[in-house]
C-alpha cells in the first residue's frame, strides 16, 4: 500500500523519471516516511501499555540487591521493556544505587535501555526480518551484560561522585492503573513521542534516502565492507560524536545495508550512536568521575567493536 502510494506520487504526480537517482531517493523517502511513522505509532502505543507495568519504582524494586551476573542479565532484559533516554540517566543512576542495586548491574540496565530499543527492535523485524532483529537484540544484550559484569568485577564504586551515595531518594508508591487509564496514558504517550521525534526521524529518512539514491553502488562495499579490517572501529569512531535514538537510526541502517555495508559494521555504528554517544557521556559526568567515564567508554568501545567483527565473520 505504501509502496503503491510512493510510486504514484514520485512517478505520476511529480513525473520524475523511474530509475533516476532523484526518483530512487524521493521514492525511498516517501515510502519509508509513511511506513516508519505508521509502524512507529502502533509500536509506541503497544510499548506504552507495557510501560505502565514497569514504572521506575517497580524496576528499582525488581533489581534491588540482585546478585551480580544474574542481576546483570535481569537488568539487561528489563532495559528492553523500560526504555529511558540519556536525559533520564542521572536520576535513574542515583535511584538505583540508593535502592541497593550494585554498580555493575546498574550499568547493564543503563546500557541495555538505550541500546536495545524495543521500538527499533520491532521496526528492524518489519523491515529486515526476524533474524536481523534477533541479532540486534542478542548483540545488544551481550554487550550490556558483559560490560556491566566487568564494571562490577573491577569494584569501581569509589569512582562514582560521593554525593550520589548520600542522596536519599525515598520510596514512591507504585500506582495501580485501570485499563481505561492505561489506554489514555498510551494515547497521550504516543502523541508526545511522535511530537518529539518526528523531525529527527524525517531527517534520518532524508539521509537514508540520499544514501539510497546517490551513494555509488560499490562505495560502502569498498570502504566499509567486511574485507576492510578497519571498517568496524571506524564506524564506532564516527558514531561516538553523534546522538540519536535507535528508532531514528533505522532508516540510515536500512540504506547502509542496501548499499552493501556488512551487518556487523552497521550494528557497531548503530550501537555507538545510541549507547556510546558523546552527549550521554557529558550527562553521566554529573554522577561519574572522569576516570570512571573513560573506563566505561573504553569497555563499551571494545565490546561494540568485538560484536561488529563477530557478526561480520559469522554473517
Amino acid at each position: 500500500m505504501f509502496q503503491i502510494f510512493a510510486d504514484w506520487v514520485t512517478y505520476q504526480i511529480l513525473q520524475i523519471e523511474a530509475g533516476s537517482r532523484l526518483g530512487a531517493a524521493l521514492n525511498f523517502f516517501i515510502y519509508d516516511t509513511l511506513k516508519i511513522f505508521f509502524m512507529l505509532a502502533l509500536i509506541v502505543f503497544g510499548v506504552a501499555i507495557i510501560r505502565t507495568y514497569f514504572p521506575p519504582e517497580r524496576t528499582k524494586q525488581l533489581l534491588s540487591h540482585k546478585r551480580e551476573f544474574f542481576g546483570n542479565i535481569s537488568a539487561a532484559l528489563l532495559g528492553i521493556v523500560t526504555p529511558f533516554c540519556s536525559c533520564s540517566a542521572v536520576p535513574l543512576f542515583i535511584g538505583f544505587l540508593e535502592s541497593g542495586v550494585p554498580l555493575g548491574v546498574t550499568f547493564s540496565f543503563l546500557i541495555s535501555s538505550p541500546m536495545v530499543n524495543e521500538i527499533a527492535l520491532v521496526l528492524l523485524w518489519g523491515m529486515f526480518g526476524w533474524k536481523i532483529a534477533a541479532i540486534y537484540m542478542v548483540s545488544g544484550l551481550t554487550v550490556a551484560i558483559i560490560a556491566g559484569t566487568v564494571i562490577g568485577k573491577l569494584k569501581l564504586e569509589h569512582l562514582v561522585e560521593e554525593y550520589v551515595y548520600q542522596i536519599k531518594v525515598g520510596q514512591t508508591e507504585i500506582a495501580h492503573m485501570s485499563t481505561k487509564e492505561r489506554i489514555e496514558y498510551a494515547v497521550e504517550y504516543t502523541q508526545e513521542i511522535l511530537k518529539k521525534v518526528w523531525a529527527y526521524i524525517v531527517v534520518a529518512i532524508g539521509i537514508g534516502a540520499f544514501i539510497h539514491g546517490y551513494a555509488p553502488e560499490n562505495f560502502l562495499v569498498n570502504y566499509a565492507g567486511k574485507d576492510n579490517l578497519l571498517a568496524v572501529p571506524l564506524a564506532v569512531a564516527i558514531g561516538i560524536p553523534l546522538y540519536s535514538s535507535a528508532a531514528g537510526m533505522i532508516p540510515i541502517v536500512y540504506a547502509l545495508m542496501e548499499k552493501g555495508m556488512s551487518i556487523g559494521t552497521v550494528l557497531a555504528f548503530m550501537m555507538s550512536v545510541t549507547a556510546l554517544s558523546l552527549p550521554e557521556m557529558i550527562i553521566l559526568r554529573n554522577v561519574l568521575k572522569p576516570k570512571m567515564i573513560a573506563i566505561f567508554a573504553g569497555i563499551m568501545a571494545v565490546a561494540i567493536t568485538f560484536t561488529g567483527y563477530l557478526f561480520n565473520a559469522i554473517m
